[in-house]
């Protein structure tokens, strides 16, 4: 039962996830956005073409994204921008132009972020996996590498380990893919 559970879950998301991306790929040169709204407590940061952050910061309000950045202070370019949110990243390539910044909505991109949840002397590791089909991970205990595996699989990718309860102190999970690196921090 719980199986069946779980194969309708995964369809279920992956049905939802398909349909956004369907829906995104209708878009026409002329539909393209020239502004983004933005989400206060998200984290934003702004690359140029080199990969070199220019801005990195909190957003501090709802507001549309060219009244929170000055794109006119900019040289004409691509830009890469970047709003980091709970379980995901977005991006999207803005690009200036005589002072004018416009959006490239092809160019728009999601990264799923894996999620982390301790309980009891487990840690779970999730990661929705429609941008990446493996994580690498590691486990440290007090600074010191005890686990070590590269997780591949369909559109989800779980792990659970079973710590020791008898090692009780602070442990690192650190996850790689997608070219990033993202680490949690824990204790049991």
């Amino acid at each position: 039962m719980k199986t069946m559970k779980k194969v309708v879950r995964n369809i279920l998301v992956v049905a939802v996830m398909l349909g956004t991306y369907t829906g995104y790929a209708s878009t026409t040169t002329s539909d393209l956005p020239t502004s983004y709204e933005v989400k206060k407590g998200k984290y934003i940061s702004v690359k140029d073409e080199s990969g070199n952050v220019i801005y990195r910061g909190e957003i501090n309000q709802d507001r549309n994204i060219k009244d929170f950045l000055n794109f006119s202070q900019l040289n004409d370019g691509i830009y890469t921008v970047e709003v980091s949110r709970a379980y995901e990243i977005e991006i999207n390539t803005v690009e200036v132009k005589n002072s004018l910044a416009s959006f490239i909505d092809n160019a728009k991109e999601k990264i799923f972020k894996p999620v982390f949840r301790t309980e009891n002397s487990k840690v779970i590791i999730s990661k929705l996996a429609l941008d990446a089909k493996e994580m690498e991970v590691e486990l440290y205990f007090e600074d010191n590498l005890f686990h070590s595996e590269t997780v591949k699989g369909g559109k989800i990718l779980n792990r659970v380990y079973q710590l020791d309860r008898g090692l009780p102190g602070d442990y690192t999970a650190i996850i790689r893919s997608n070219d990033r690196v993202y680490v949690e921090h824990f204790r049991i």
